[in-house]
């Protein structure tokens, strides 16, 4: 049975989490696993989990970054599994490093599922109120106000607001205030943070029109069916059918299907010349180009106005009709995200083959907010300046449920070691998209939404998507979020993988060893020459088996460097160092240095306008010190 909840001084929470969105929600549940008292508050409990954008989850390295959330133990996998209607495997014609799956979602399903999830989870408590103001004393955050009156303490806050952070909504010249189409505007929260030294920034995104989709003429698109065999984000070799549906509480069932069972086709049109017309002809009432929104928007989102005069010698683009769900008619229009008046949006639709007559029962908008600048943070996503005081997901500059979800699982779990005084949990770049993604933006910054690509991972090929429990089973088995019997399994899967490389790298056959006959034809499905224990193995262990045979050179060559690395990653810099004092580095070096004050060596490295010299003037004057 959960307690009572708690209010005031007296009676402070392990960790309280501000928005329930995708970070929230992993934040939280990732911290009451680990044995913590948290708080889960946010504006609006109907809301929780929403998909205030595109019904999907998962896409290039988004997919990786969910099953690496999945080997760990977060929530966001096996929710999009079983309230899927679609499955696709991007990048499935390219090497499978680079595959990434992607799952079209039931978006009130995958919403109310993981509320549900919340309201189970042991020693974590739920509460419908909006956050005002963060109450700080002597350079620590403690707790926070609600606009009810109630204050919640904590010894540790994590701050998940999202796109919500005085908020302002674009559909031509209307503008109204909310973070989400129907949602409040958090007002205040911004003055507080800056009243605590925390610098902001203002960045702008969007989304379509929904169509009813009794109005879409379907004979006029090209149907886009799920694959036949789909790629789940959940490891069930490793786990029982009772994580997906069974609860011990009142005769409860968890919402959802089994994976793969519900399915539903997208549709693919395409923009016109005429449809290009139209935007050009009203390029003076659109909200971004007449200068109204100041915020930068998404690079690789843009909108239909962006795509019309960026790329204007294109005649047409893509559009894509992604229904929301098993028990409703509302379609997403992927592609036409705008902030044009709603007149000029039905014009617009108008000119899309397929939707000459199709009903808007939503309008598309542009939505203004304020975000964190993310160098402000350490690789923990706690505050530099405040103590105790984390923020994660789109607060952070980012874009997307994986890596908000991703940073809301590192916040979560760091702030429960924060107030253990155990080690910080810092996922490396060479083990995870997920440390990709975090050492991108407290050592980079951005300056656009960020948004996550296999490019951005200089050893890929060590991240391929199947690996994820294998690379991340020391994480696992210290955290210990996810069950023992799982761990147990992922450990007899990883031993079962050395044993079987290894096997095949020594063992001759017809032709030399098993290792050479793989890797003479890469691409081969059938190895029946390969032992029959072999093939009793599970599927995903073959797989990634196959996968580091066949790609040993390359992996090798990776590893070697990564070694090389390795003295600068355990080179640590001190805290709040005075970089100005140190004579050799260049004023712009020493203004980036300070102002990231990066942990290790090959962290400074990694900072935009920092060079190589200066990364030899750091190493000389700390071997200096340490004689």
């Amino acid at each position: 049975m959960k307690g009572i909840l708690k209010t005031g001084a007296k009676a402070p929470y392990d960790v309280i989490v501000c928005g329930a969105g995708h970070a929230g929600c992993e934040a939280a549940l990732a911290a009451a696993r680990m044995g913590a008292d948290v708080l889960l508050l946010t504006g609006n409990l109907d809301t929780i989990a929403q998909m205030s954008c595109n019904p999907a989850v998962g896409g290039e390295a988004k997919g990786h970054m969910i099953r690496e959330l999945d080997a760990l133990g977060g929530e966001m996998g096996i929710n999009a599994d079983t309230t899927a209607i679609q499955f696709r495997l991007l990048n499935a014609s390219k090497g499978p490093a680079v595959q990434s799956p992607r799952a079209q979602c039931d978006k009130k399903a995958y919403q109310y599922r993981l509320k549900h999830i919340i309201e189970l989870q042991a020693n974590l408590s739920l509460f419908q109120g909006v956050t005002t103001d963060l109450i700080f004393e002597k350079g620590k955050a403690v707790g926070v106000k609600t606009h009810l009156g109630v204050d919640f303490y904590g010894r540790a806050l994590v701050v998940t607001t999202g796109t919500f952070l005085k908020a302002l909504m674009h559909v031509g010249d209307a503008k109204s205030e909310g973070g989400r189409m129907g949602d409040f505007s958090a007002k205040t929260l911004s003055d507080s943070f800056k009243s605590a030294g925390i610098e902001l920034g203002r960045f702008k995104t969007g989304t379509p029109p929904r169509i009813l989709g009794g109005s879409i003429d379907f004979s006029k698109c090209e149907e886009q069916p799920g694959d036949t065999k789909p790629t789940f984000f959940g490891f069930y070799d490793t786990r029982g059918d009772e994580d997906l549906f069974h609860v011990e509480h009142f005769g409860q069932s968890k919402l959802g299907w089994k994976p793969g069972e519900a399915r539903i086709s997208c549709w693919t049109t395409h923009t016109t010349p005429t449809t290009a017309e139209v935007v050009h002809k009203n390029l003076h009432r659109s909200a971004l180009y007449k200068g109204d929104i100041k915020g930068t928007g998404p690079r690789y989102c843009p909108s239909i106005e962006d795509k019309c005069v960026k790329f204007e010698k294109q005649d047409t683009h893509r559009v894509f009709l992604e229904p929301e769900g098993r028990n409703t008619d509302e379609w997403y229009i992927n592609g036409l995200s705008t902030s044009l008046p709603f007149d000029t949006q039905l014009e617009i639709i108008q000119t899309v083959p397929g939707l000459e007559k199709a009903h808007i029962i939503r309008p598309a908008y542009a939505v203004e907010y304020d975000f964190v600048i993310p160098t402000q943070l350490t690789p923990t996503l706690e505050t530099k300046n405040i103590e105790n005081l984390f923020f994660a997901g789109q607060i952070n500059g980012t874009t997307g449920y994986a890596e908000a979800a991703a940073q809301g699982f590192i916040a979560g779990v760091n702030a429960v070691l924060k107030i253990r005084n155990e080690t910080p949990f810092i996922m490396q770049r060479h083990e995870s998209y997920m440390g990709v993604l975090i050492d991108d933006l407290v050592t980079k910054g951005t300056t656009e939404p960020y948004r996550m690509f296999t490019s951005r991972a200089e050893y890929r090929l060590l991240l391929n998507a199947g690996s994820a429990e294998h690379r991340l089973l020391n994480h696992t088995q210290r955290l210990k979020i996810v069950s023992n019997k799982r761990i147990s399994a992922i450990e007899a899967k990883v031993n079962d993988t050395l044993h079987w490389v290894k096997f095949i790298e020594k063992t001759t056959h017809t032709g030399g060893t098993f290792a050479n006959s793989i890797r003479r034809d890469p691409l081969a499905i059938n190895y029946s020459f390969l032992p029959i224990k072999f093939n009793k193995l599970s599927e995903a262990t073959r797989d990634e088996i196959l996968y580091q045979v066949r790609y040993k050179g390359y992996l090798d060559r990776d590893l070697r460097q990564i070694a090389k690395n390795t003295n600068l990653e355990n080179i640590k810099l001190p805290k709040n160092f005075d970089y100005y004092a140190i004579r050799g580095l260049r004023i712009e070096s020493q203004e980036k240095l300070t102002a990231i004050q990066p942990l290790t060596l090959a962290q400074a490295s990694r900072i935009s306008g920092v060079n190589p010299a200066d990364i030899n003037v750091l190493a000389i004057f700390l071997r200096a010190q340490q004689k």
